[in-house]
């Protein structure tokens, strides 16, 4: 029982860290600094590493995390992407 609920909230916190990650890689395209884009970089390695556990724990199917995974770090890359992109032409 303690295992099921360990993994639950492993799992909550993941998705959290998932959407902070591209809530916040959002918030730093329209206000771009590089302090910003830092703090980006890490929620993004947080939800790789969480990721990583939460199948690695799980024993869980590998395409389909990897699929999804491959979805969010797309979307995010996108944004980080466009928003060094726009710092470097703002520096310029």
């Amino acid at each position: 029982l303690k295992r099921v609920y360990f993994l639950y909230m492993a799992l909550l916190l993941h998705i959290l860290i998932a959407l902070s990650s591209v809530g916040y890689a959002t918030y730093v395209f329209f206000s771009p600094s590089k302090s910003k884009l830092r703090v980006s970089y890490g929620l993004v390695a947080l939800t790789l590493g969480s990721g990583t556990y939460l199948v690695w724990s799980t024993k869980a199917p590998i395409l389909q995390s990897c699929m999804s995974g491959l979805m969010y770090i797309s979307a995010v890359s996108l944004i980080i992407a466009a928003t060094y992109y726009k710092l470097a032409r703002a520096t310029k």
